[in-house]
């Protein structure tokens, strides 16, 4: 569970880096919950094209994550603000 939500969380950075392709199969196997199976009859490909396009996608997401570290980033800021005034955290929270 904690690898999905981190997936997740790395798609939400680096997603519009991906092929459109791979961005409806991880939005349908990630956000929709559909089966690989179900993935592979909506676009007419093979069970095993849909599960290596997941995996290449996985490896692309933690790839850009060791290079740009724009998630770690993200969270350390958001530790070091959780203190400040409300008004404040949210306009930071806004420009990542």
């Amino acid at each position: 569970m904690k690898e999905r939500i981190y997936l997740n969380s790395l798609y939400d950075y680096y997603g519009t880096l991906l092929t459109p392709k791979q961005q409806l199969y991880f939005e349908d196997y990630y956000f929709h919950n559909l089966s690989l199976a179900e993935i592979s009859e909506n676009y007419n490909v093979s069970r095993n094209a849909v599960h290596k396009q997941l995996k290449d996608v996985e490896e692309k997401l933690n790839d850009y994550e060791s290079k740009l570290k724009l998630y770690e980033k993200g969270k350390k800021i958001r530790e070091l603000t959780k203190h400040l005034d409300k008004n404040l955290r949210e306009k930071i929270e806004e420009l990542i």
